[in-house]
């Protein structure tokens, strides 16, 4: 074993083995188990601390056996070994099949040219093997794809891009700050509702009034609406701004984030019919709930002409 797996190769071999083992066996989900189970780290510095010493011992013990051995003895054996060619030399011969040198005569070919001759080296089994691999496949893509019908690259594009769409709403949904006003949706849990009203006392307040009765900026508890109400026109007119120089800045510049400004549109939604006193008039158009499936698509010309 010591000669065809020498140390250098046995050590690491058995404790990657391990590793994978562990690996295979134990669900730690995205992260590797060494890193998810501290437990399983220590199991595998255990290991190869193990190897390290099984090493050591087995070197230990082969010294011992070599001074043990008369001098002819070890002649012997170093001769022997000397002969015996290491797995890697065979492993080397079979796979490229070359002649020796010293052999090279017997394959010379009888024509030269100006002195130079030609050797009739047999093509490397390797490479032999390759090409004989690629025919076959060739057979089986042909028939797969040419003979029976099988999906082309533009269909294979088009469901990739199909699984890709998907899988990046689906991961929207649970990354907060990767909401949109097109993939927005209203946030109804106390909690996300109570730090919505701090986000708005601190930045709307000023324009909108603490009750949403409209100072400055229109009044949030009507139905009406310059920019279109619902979930999704509220958010985008918070991140993007209202009308260009007479609506309010766009809060997404000022450092508020998406899963912030979500918060806070869900909030103004929760103001709707409170009739705060001196509330400001309606401003905008009525908003219908069939609306509120999309952002309205009014201009910003037609809104200047109002």
């Amino acid at each position: 074993m010591k000669k065809y797996f020498p140390s250098y190769i046995r050590l690491p071999l058995i404790f990657f083995a391990s590793a994978a083992i562990f690996e295979y066996f134990i669900d730690s989900g995205d992260q590797p188990a060494f890193i998810k189970y501290p437990e399983v780290a220590w199991i595998l510095l255990l290991i190869l601390f193990l190897l390290i010493v099984f090493e050591i011992c087995l070197a230990a013990i082969n010294s011992v056996v070599w001074r043990l051995l008369s001098p002819e003895e070890r002649e012997a054996r170093l001769a022997a070994q000397a002969k015996k060619p290491t797995w890697l030399t065979k492993f080397l011969k079979d796979a490229t099949n070359a002649t020796p040198i010293e052999n090279e005569e017997e394959i010379v070919l009888n024509h030269n040219y100006d002195g130079i001759k030609e050797l009739d080296n047999s093509l490397p089994p390797w490479w032999v093997w390759g090409f004989y691999a690629t025919i076959v496949f060739a057979v089986i893509y042909l028939a797969r794809f040419h003979v029976f019908g099988g999906y082309t690259q533009s269909e294979e594009f088009e469901e990739e891009m199909e699984i890709a769409r998907i899988e990046i709403e689906e991961y929207k949904k649970i990354a907060k700050d990767m909401v949109d006003y097109t993939t927005v949706t209203a946030l109804t849990e106390a909690l996300d509702l109570e730090e919505g009203k701090a986000i708005y006392v601190q930045n709307c307040a000023v324009c909108h009034k603490p009750d949403g009765g409209g100072s400055i900026g229109p009044n949030l508890t009507d139905q009406y609406w310059i920019l279109g109400g619902g979930i999704k026109n509220i958010f985008k007119t918070i991140s993007e701004g209202g009308r260009p120089s007479k609506g309010m800045e766009a809060w997404s510049k000022k450092g508020l984030k998406p899963s912030e400004i979500q918060k806070v549109a869900s909030y103004i939604l929760t103001l709707q019919g409170t009739n705060p006193a001196e509330g400001k008039d309606p401003q905008g158009d009525l908003w219908e709930e069939k609306k509120s499936e999309e952002a309205t698509t009014t201009s910003v010309e037609e809104e200047m002409k109002k």
